[in-house]
């Protein structure tokens, strides 16, 4: 039988002939358009309805006042580009864009590389992409327990505190100080006797101001030192007895030395000597030359501990909830960049190394260039997440210091729902926000563009 022969009988039996255009009655892979349109229009109905609707209407409602009612034109965004707050916040979120996801990225290329070549690589990704199973409210709670002022809650100065207590003492003997009838006198934040006193006596020095159980563990029964021929002594003890009774400036049986406080003798305005009371408040000096000196209890004896860093007040707020933002971005930035650095083919790096390059150089000539798209999507994906950042920014930032971590994001909510009732002015705040991201969002599907294609 002939080709010819066997067309009609294809034919006959209904079945569409070899060279039939795509989209007959069997060309079933590529349906009618009416037919796809059909089925998208449900979905792009939505997508109108959810993402396409809000954007119009915000637009629109921008060039209103607050009630809705009188338009305005441009007037809301001449407020708000003249308003100093919003500037505050402009300037906030600018450095948002520049510092936080240049931070994120150049950590988690070090995790990156890190995980490539350190043991328990799964254990040490599993810890650093874990805080980004905790929502941002979360986060806000933790870092704001963190940042506390008191190291006895907040751990960030929990830390600073131990290490420069460890390397410079913080004084025993704070908020001491003398009786109102003492003979001692403020000198700045030191205190000094007011009568002079010569070699050959002993003078007594009583503080208050502080609890017996403060005292330093070492501290004894206050004894009144020996005046001795040549040598000016004295005491420095807590005037104060436990339980009520003890006449003031005398030292009663109960009270206790005050050790290690420094005194020194002045005179003409000079420290010639210096001394350290012992566990029984007693010091001495020595072979000091004839004459009046005044007796003076040093100002490192009284200084406040050191307190840590005030993390949450005006001039670190903003970089303070930045390290909220690392915190839990780092890990999505250590996945993303380490799944580009096992796609890089191995034999580049080999060669670069047979060639006779460094470490450093094939990092830097080879895996950097390779590595250069990952880092950009991730870049521009944490500075389209940075401008909408708001609840790290309102969680953490304490109220008293909310308008100087202030983003643009959250005026948006402040002039909307936070107490301003200006729809016109939340919704002028929202479109610039949108502006900004526009830009970052093309650039990111031109990049998918030019990958796929």
């Amino acid at each position: 039988m002939t080709a010819a022969d066997e067309a009609p009988s294809a034919m006959a039996d209904g079945a569409a002939p070899p060279d039939a255009p795509r989209g007959s009655r069997t060309g079933t892979m590529n349906p009618s358009r009416w037919l796809a349109a059909g089925f998208l229009a449900p979905a792009l109905v939505l997508l109108g309805f959810i993402v396409v609707y809000p954007i119009v209407f915000t637009v629109i409602r921008s060039f209103f006042d607050a009630t809705g009612n009188r338009f305005v034109g441009v007037g809301n965004y001449t407020n708000m580009f003249t308003d100093q707050q919003t500037l505050v916040s402009i300037r906030n979120t600018a450095i948002w864009v520049v510092v936080a996801p240049t931070v994120v990225t150049a950590l988690g290329l070090v995790f990156a590389v890190l995980t490539e070549r350190i043991k328990w690589s799964a254990a040490f990704k599993l810890i650093v992409f874990m805080p980004m199973a905790v929502s941002f409210l979360a986060s806000g709670v933790i870092f704001r327990l963190v940042y506390q002022q008191s190291p006895d809650s907040g751990v960030a100065n929990a830390i600073i505190t131990s290490v420069h207590d460890t390397f410079a003492p913080s004084s025993s003997y704070p908020g001491a100080h003398p009786r109102p009838n003492a003979d001692l006198a403020p000198q700045g934040k030191a205190y000094a006797t007011k009568t002079a006193a010569r070699p050959g006596q002993a003078v007594l020095l009583p503080l208050v101001g502080m609890k017996a159980a403060d005292l330093p563990k070492g501290a004894a029964k206050a004894v009144q030192a020996a005046a001795r021929p040549g040598a000016l002594t004295g005491t420095v003890w807590l005037d104060f007895t436990l339980g009520g009774g003890g006449a003031p400036g005398k030292l009663d049986p109960a009270e206790k030395g005050m050790p290690a406080m420094t005194v020194e003798a002045v005179s003409g305005g000079r420290t010639v000597q210096t001394a350290t009371t012992g566990d029984d408040g007693t010091f001495a000096f020595t072979g000091l030359k004839p004459g009046s000196y005044t007796v003076r209890l040093a100002a490192s004896n009284f200084a406040a501990p050191y307190g840590g860093v005030t993390w949450l007040g005006p001039a670190l707020i903003t970089p303070s909830i930045i390290g909220a933002y690392v915190w839990v971005w780092a890990g999505f930035a250590m996945v993303l960049i380490a799944a580009g650095l096992a796609a890089i083919p191995r034999e580049a790096l080999e060669a670069a190394r047979v060639d006779g390059a460094t470490e450093w150089q094939v990092f830097r000539r080879v895996t950097m260039p390779l590595l250069a798209p990952v880092l950009t999507v991730v870049f521009v994906t944490l500075a389209i997440n940075v401008l909408k950042i708001f609840d790290l920014v309102f969680i953490i930032a304490p109220g008293s210091v909310q308008s100087n971590a202030s983003v643009l994001a959250l005026d948006m909510w402040r002039d909307s729902f936070g107490g301003g009732n200006d729809y016109g002015l939340g919704s002028a705040v929202s479109v610039v926000l949108f502006i900004l991201v526009v830009p970052a969002m093309i650039m990111n599907i031109r990049r998918f563009r030019r990958e796929q294609g």
